[in-house]
């Protein structure tokens, strides 16, 4: 039996604005300010997709959920991931571990970790260990620094028998 391994990146970045909701690793966080996009703008699972969808060579979520079509239009992120899952699993690949850091300067993301772990290992079906998340702020560089902003990176691992 021969064991195919493959690795994905992901990047995204959404701008953040007065009185949106904050969508972040599928959970809300209180925030005055939340991230602008078609979706929900939840820029750390937009990552994730990228990511998996890169591994298994099959393109980026614009091209399975293009910002052009309004049935996505407000969608949650989670039903997005949920499908990019099932996906990769029709073409027999699972998930191996997921690695992701979120770029904000504020608010804290810390506190909420533990939540988004569990509810994207729920999402994917896969155990909690498999995910990890950090954050880090710009020290008030850039964009993000002068919060603006929210940028995320993951990079994933996933395997086929």
């Amino acid at each position: 039996m021969k064991l195919k391994i493959r690795t994905g990146f992901g990047y995204d970045v959404h701008q953040l604005q007065e009185g949106l909701d904050f969508w972040l690793g599928g959970i809300k966080i209180p925030h005055t300010h939340g991230a602008l996009g078609h979706s929900d703008a939840d820029v750390l699972i937009h990552v994730i997709c990228d990511a998996l969808l890169g591994a298994a060579n099959m393109r980026d979520i614009g091209y399975h959920f293009s910002d052009k079509d309004p049935k996505y239009k407000g969608i949650d992120s989670k039903i997005l991931l949920k499908e990019v899952v099932a996906l990769l699993a029709r073409e027999g690949y699972e998930i191996g571990n997921i690695d992701s850091t979120i770029c904000l300067q504020e608010p804290k993301v810390n506190p909420h970790i533990p939540a988004m772990k569990t509810c994207l290992a729920e999402v994917m079906g896969i155990p909690e260990e498999d995910i990890s998340i950090k954050a880090t702020t710009t020290e008030y560089l850039g964009f993000v620094g002068k919060k603006e902003g929210v940028a995320a990176f993951a990079t994933v691992l996933i395997q086929k028998q």
